[in-house]
């Protein structure tokens, strides 16, 4: 089966999660209905606002995160040439976590700050906390990498970034009301019903252009994947694409888990996948496959998230653990090499 083939079926399988998306879930649509909303022409007011204000939002941000995270996925398993690493073994994703439970657990002692104080009940101040405490943690890596090139100190340290992080949130938990430990609780388990349009707004031409700029690194990242002496001899500058690396995956990953909260496991599934279908090494067919299958992920898990025919909904972390953690095991246990 020809790659254009392979591409072609994903494609196919990407629109009827899309279509399926649309169509169930508390209230079940029927397709014709669901067309005609989509094309302004619903006959029933009401398909319209569940279709374009409820619907719509959320597979956009899941068509967003699963693509984003997925492509990070790859860039950081061909970065430290380890199967099972993930967009956020920098600790980007602990960065932003910080920042949102500073944001959410120390409200209290934040308040006293007129800014604070203003912007408290927005969403977009908790957006704005987690993509700080994930510029961060970013900004000392870079630091970093410009004094080491190692990248398995460099990956030692974004791991003791993570943990040093998550030891002041578990503080700050500690001391935290119930209240807000709860609402922190719930947004470390990733949700894709709040991100609202004007808030794709901003993610969408964000992810989609550092997307884009991974295909320019395409070639660069066959050369690393076979070593960097190998990419050396072919003239390739080991130390910017490193940190060009580091800074795509910072900004995809952290992104997503400012707008959406972390989600797990799909950056490590994903780029497997990929590699077991497409049966190649070869980065600018992996980043299509990449991209494809992880829109294709997290439409399926949020189909799942949102038990078609019930008013109720599961975290997103919930499904994407049940279908990424076996994976993650199967590629342990079989000790496959990227």
């Amino acid at each position: 089966m020809s790659i254009g083939t392979k591409i072609s079926i994903l494609i196919v399988l990407l629109i009827a999660l899309f279509m399926l998306n649309l169509a169930w879930g508390s209230v079940v649509i029927p397709l014709d209905r669901i067309l005609d909303a989509l094309l302004g022409n619903a006959s029933i007011k009401s398909d319209a606002t569940i279709v374009w204000s409820f619907r719509m939002p959320k597979i956009m941000a899941a068509i967003f995160s699963g693509a984003s995270l997925g492509v990070s996925g790859l860039l950081m398993q061909t970065f430290f040439r380890n199967p099972i690493a993930g967009p956020f073994v920098l600790g980007i994703s602990s960065g932003a976590s910080l920042g949102v439970a500073l944001f959410i657990l120390a409200s209290g002692w934040l308040s006293s700050f007129a800014f604070f104080a203003f912007w408290g009940t927005s969403n977009w101040m908790l957006i704005l906390m987690a993509m700080l405490g994930a510029g961060l943690v970013l900004f000392l890596l870079m630091l970093i990498s410009w004094r080491i090139s190692d990248i398995n100190t460099l990956l030692i340290l974004g791991l003791m970034f993570g943990s040093a992080t998550s030891a002041i949130v578990s503080l700050l938990q500690y001391f935290s009301s119930q209240q807000a430990l709860q609402q922190f609780v719930l947004w470390s388990m990733g949700s894709l019903t709040g991100v609202t349009w004007e808030e794709l707004t901003l993610l969408a031409p964000i992810c989609a252009l550092f997307i884009l700029l991974t295909f320019g690194l395409s070639k660069t990242l066959d050369a690393l994947l076979l070593g960097d002496q190998y990419a050396l001899s072919m003239g390739v500058n080991v130390r910017r694409a490193q940190q060009q690396i580091i800074v795509v995956t910072a900004v995809l990953a952290g992104g997503i888990t400012a707008f959406c909260g972390p989600i797990a496991f799909v950056g490590i599934a994903v780029p497997h996948l990929a590699r077991m279908f497409f049966q190649t090494h070869r980065h600018f067919v992996l980043l299509l496959g990449t991209i494809l299958l992880g829109m294709i992920t997290l439409l399926l898990c949020q189909f799942i998230a949102q038990l078609p025919g019930s008013d109720q909904m599961l975290p997103i972390n919930v499904v994407t653990s049940f279908l990424g953690a076996p994976m993650v095991i199967y590629i342990v246990l079989s000790r496959r090499s990227i």
